[in-house]
């Protein structure tokens, strides 16, 4: 593979645990496969304090990317999403306007996870890089353990070179995400005709103003005038929390956090998160996103593992920003709530051209989450959730049991390992009709039956409510 040599390469590295994060072992196999290039590691996520309160490091690593001839974000994945670290890193750029920097970058992504909603942070990256005028030339996207496997290796130099190649050869490239445009207007909320009783729900509503949008406000202003009652309201900057998520997965045997004591963050979930029959999240978009602030409250939610704790609650979004724009950043939140078992029952934003319709969206939000949550009604999950379900299902039964005990201590008791291979009589029953169906006139004969038997049994049901 013939690249030009000694392109200088800057990874920025997502993981709160620096040289020690297992995506950064795939960098070091790209160092010994590729030691003709310079590539660089800067552990931005793992200094993340610093960077933040100094700004001379900051633009030591600015003047890196500055310099560099590619650069390769590489991250593990954190609750569908970057680390919210790195996505406060990613913030720092535009505050401290430093995309000059990154402006006709060729770039690439790697990361490494799992499996579970890796696409959406793949196109949160994308996204990213195309704000940032870089030139985007793929992206990797392995389970963690790939590069135990030969073939798999073999894929990361492929991709690699790839990199290589396009900026070796200045390949052109297309953007795929268009800028985002916004302008609302300034929403003064109207005064709440009928607020609702609350019914006795007890209601959280969990914002980050982070000064970003005054309509946020505004927005949870309103919406606190439609509920008579019921109603808490928590800043996550008045919240005491130490840090993000640290990967350390200290949490798998017991759920016992690093941080456990040392912040507010676990008390306030198990106290007032957990404890709510409706959730109501209010926050700006910041980036392709909402902020590092809420990003770090989903992250440090991860001292529950793999183990649902929002079953049966509804939840409510409230959004200052063009969230219709960004259906990667809905998505997340569908599959969010899915595999938690709760019910995203409505989002509201501020993308609409009178302050009289934002009222009627939020009054109507409002009396959505108090009629569902008095009714339990959670509907069936779609692929978001059954999916995400049985990719934690198979990895916590298999390889990661050791590692995550609280969690398949949990599956066993909530009969999470609904593995269909147990089901004894569909089993049975596929291997009499297997049987039957090697007699030629029988496959026949079932086969012009194959569409009124499906719905026989339904047919069967429907009969029986018919008569009652």
């Amino acid at each position: 593979m013939k690249v030009t040599e000694g392109m200088k390469i800057t990874v920025l590295n997502g993981s709160p645990k620096g040289s020690l994060s297992i995506t950064m072992q795939y960098v070091r196999y790209l160092e010994q496969q590729f030691p003709q290039h310079r590539i660089t590691i800067l552990n931005v996520a793992q200094r993340i304090g610093r960077i933040v309160r100094d700004e001379e490091t900051f633009l030591s690593i600015m003047e890196d990317v500055a310099s560099s001839d590619g650069i390769l974000w590489a991250f593990p994945l954190y609750v569908c999403l970057v680390p919210s670290q790195y996505k406060r890193f990613i913030e720092l750029i535009r505050e401290r306007k430093a995309e000059g920097a990154f402006a006709g970058k060729y770039t690439a992504v790697l990361t490494t996870s799992i499996h579970f909603f890796d696409h959406t942070a793949h196109r949160y990256m994308h996204a990213i890089c195309d704000d940032l005028d870089m030139k985007y030339a793929g992206m990797f996207s392995p389970d963690m353990h790939d590069l135990l496997d030969d073939k798999k290796r073999k894929d990361l130099l492929q991709f690699a070179g790839e990199f290589f190649r396009a900026i070796e050869q200045g390949a052109v490239t297309a953007k795929t995400y268009p800028p985002l445009r916004y302008h609302p207007i300034v929403y003064r909320p109207g005064k709440a005709v009928s607020p609702i009783d609350s019914a006795d729900k007890k209601i959280l509503l969990i914002a980050d103003y982070d000064g970003a949008s005054p309509n946020l406000a505004s927005m949870v202003e309103r919406f606190e005038k439609a509920i008579e009652g019921g109603i808490e309201t928590v800043d996550l900057a008045d919240l005491n929390v130490k840090g993000g998520c640290l990967g350390c997965i200290k949490c798998g045997f017991d759920n016992i956090c690093a941080y456990e004591g040392k912040d507010d963050y676990i008390e306030f979930y198990n106290q007032q998160v957990r404890r709510a029959d409706i959730l109501v999240f209010a926050g700006a978009v910041r980036d392709r996103y909402l902020s590092w602030r809420w990003k770090q409250f989903f992250d440090r939610g991860f001292f529950n593992t793999h183990q649902p704790t929002l079953g049966g609650k509804q939840i409510g979004l409230l959004v200052a920003g063009p969230l219709t724009l960004i259906p990667n950043l809905r998505e997340i939140f569908e599959a969010y709530a899915e595999w938690q078992g709760a019910n995203l029952a409505c989002c509201i934003t501020d993308e609409h051209d009178s302050a009289a319709k934002i009222d009627l969206l939020i009054q109507q939000c409002a009396e959505r989450l108090i009629r569902l949550a008095c009714i339990n009604y959670v509907p069936p999950p779609t692929f978001l959730g059954v999916g995400g379900m049985k990719v934690f299902r198979d990895d916590i039964y298999g390889r990661l049991r050791f590692a995550f005990q609280a969690d398949h201590r949990y599956y066993q008791r909530h009969g999470l390992y609904d593995f269909p291979q147990k089901n004894v009589r569909a089993r049975k029953l596929n291997k009499t009709m297997i049987q039957m169906t090697k007699d030629p006139a029988m496959k026949e004969a079932i086969r012009k039956r194959f569409t009124l038997g499906m719905i026989e049994p339904f047919r069967r049901v429907l009969e029986k409510t018919e008569k009652q």
